[in-house]
């Protein structure tokens, strides 16, 4: 019945929905471009309109009262990214110790513009060997879902040029607040 709500929803005010969801019962979703509160609100009538169950991973200063306790219970994973507390390599165990798990990662880590994109999804994938899901909103066609997907293959410039690939004809809300999809030079 939720379901078919979302599905409601998210054509009545005008979204079109694509689905290619990954064969295997575990992967990760980044989700771009994340430039307005209002992506959350679309990314979960998206996935509850396909029927998916998902965790998803926010900093950890959402999860304080009042709401907390409800972004939890929706599947928010929060993280402290001020702190090295190894988290891929934890995640990367919780993906490997069960049969179902996909989380949803939004790679800028932010609503603001970024010079580069987080990478710690791309090295969960490749920790654990499961397939990234490339999942976007593009305000300009009004289209949000999942496209396409990769196994990643540990050359992470080769795979970020298929992300580039992928996301190149996607827009934001707020497309000023789009940043280059790159990675950061390890110094």
């Amino acid at each position: 019945m939720l379901q078919n709500i979302s599905k409601f929803i998210l054509k009545s005010i005008g979204w079109e929905i694509e689905q290619k969801l990954p064969a295997e019962k575990k992967y990760i979703i980044i989700g771009a471009f994340h430039t307005s509160n209002m992506d959350f609100v679309i990314s979960l009538l998206c996935m509850s309109a396909i029927g998916l169950k998902f965790n998803w991973i926010g900093k950890h200063t959402l999860f304080k009262w009042p709401f907390g306790t409800f972004f939890k219970f929706i599947g928010g994973i929060p993280v402290n990214r001020g702190v090295n507390s190894g988290f891929i390599q934890k995640a990367a165990c919780l993906f490997n110790d069960t049969d179902e798990l996909v989380i949803a990662i939004s790679p800028e880590g932010t609503r603001s513009k970024t010079e580069y994109w987080k990478t710690g999804f791309y090295y969960i994938a490749l920790e654990a060997n499961i397939p990234v899901a490339m999942g976007y909103f593009d305000y300009s066609n009004k289209r949000v879902g999942i496209g396409e997907y990769f196994t990643p293959t540990g050359n992470i410039h080769q795979d970020f040029e298929k992300i580039k690939t992928f996301y190149g004809t996607k827009s934001g809300k707020n497309r000023e607040k789009q940043g280059a999809i790159k990675i950061k030079k390890r110094e």
